[in-house]
């Protein structure tokens, strides 16, 4: 699912307030639904003109082949448009 945020934004800050944490990469970012790993939101951000656009997914577990990306992932549903709308909600108050 992806949606864009107008504004301008320290990202590592403003995903922080939203209770998002840098992956190992340090190009993406997650956040938790229970208090394992998984699953877990994930976003991936890019800059876009006069705001942001998140990409976001829930990563249902993690990679099943060492050295791969793919995983078992939702793009769209109900948890995901509720996040969004919270995202959204938060954004606001800031």
């Amino acid at each position: 699912m992806k949606f864009i945020v107008l504004g301008k934004f320290n990202i590592l800050q403003l995903l922080r307030r939203l209770g998002y944490h840098p992956i190992r990469n340090g190009e993406s970012y997650s956040r938790r639904i229970q208090s394992r790993e998984f699953p877990r939101f994930h976003i991936y951000l890019k800059n876009k003109g006069q705001g942001l656009e998140f990409s976001i997914h829930l990563d249902q577990k993690a990679n099943c082949y060492k050295g791969q990306r793919a995983h078992s992932g939702d793009y769209e549903g109900s948890l995901l448009e509720e996040e969004k709308n919270r995202i959204n909600r938060q954004i606001k108050n800031i």
